[in-house]
């Protein structure tokens, strides 16, 4: 064999970097090869502040509508079921065990008025927020004897509905603009106040809720901070309901409190 023919058969030597890879290197290909593992899971994050969750309940759904929007419109607030009837209602609040309950007065299999006082009898600590689209006194004090945390006209609803939600949230009762003036005005009637110009003049719904925290032994200084003012405010909204209703002791205060079931004797 001629010394080309050995030289075309020989196979040229290895150069170090095509010698069989090393162990490291092989492993390293295995890895390549293998299919990706699944990446680990992404660490929950901390959770936020929760929710306050309203279940809505009422017959027309226009009108159910109109409250979700406004609802949702709050931050912080979770409209978390809608009801069209009471019975429908109390099995969404026995579900969801909301914070909140916006319920129509009138309503089938169950009225606004029988769902509150089961709802505050199975939930305490749910609270009850009762709309209705006609104004009386008479259904106001049963509203509130009832344990609704508050009582709105649906008329108001578009303006005062988160403010009463707001207030209801704090654990504070709301009443409606024309039920706070009726009130006081029935008092003044009935107590024959002198004909001081000031007396036939009505408590503002904010008057009203400085005489409800006083009158349950909040001082000054403790309704000042529940409503987010100062101690001198409160002092003179005292002061202004004194003069204004004619109350000649703190006694007449909370009589009149008890009287309109702004508290429980």
């Amino acid at each position: 064999m001629s010394r080309e023919a050995a030289t075309a058969t020989k196979e040229p030597p290895a150069h170090p970097r095509d010698a069989a890879p090393s162990s490291r290197e092989a492993a390293t290909h295995a890895r390549d090869a293998a299919p990706p593992r699944e990446a680990p899971a992404t660490p929950p994050r901390p959770p936020g502040p929760r929710s306050y969750r309203v279940v809505i309940a009422d017959d027309h759904s226009v009108v159910r509508r109109g409250i979700r929007t406004v609802l949702e419109s709050i931050p912080g607030v979770e409209v978390c079921a809608e009801a069209a009837n009471g019975a429908e209602a109390l099995y969404w609040v026995g579900r969801e065990r909301p914070d909140l309950v916006v319920v129509d007065r009138t309503m089938p299999e169950k009225n606004g008025l029988e769902v509150t006082r089961l709802v505050r009898e199975e939930l305490p600590t749910t609270d009850v927020l009762i709309l209705t689209m006609h104004f009386s006194e008479e259904v106001a004090r049963e509203v509130v004897r009832c344990g609704a945390r508050g009582y709105l006209l649906k008329s108001d609803a578009d303006i005062e509905l988160i403010h009463a939600v707001r207030h209801i949230q704090q654990h504070k009762p709301f009443l409606t603009g024309k039920l706070a003036m009726s009130m006081a005005a029935s008092f003044v009637r009935d107590t024959g106040a002198r004909n001081d110009p000031n007396n036939d003049q009505p408590l503002s719904a904010r008057e009203l809720e400085v005489v409800q925290l006083l009158a349950t032994g909040k001082s000054n200084k403790e309704a000042a901070a529940m409503i987010g003012v100062s101690t001198r405010t409160v002092e003179s909204h005292r002061n202004h309901i004194m003069r204004k209703m004619d109350f000649r002791s703190f006694s007449d205060l909370i009589r009149f409190a008890i009287r309109n079931n702004l508290i429980q004797a």
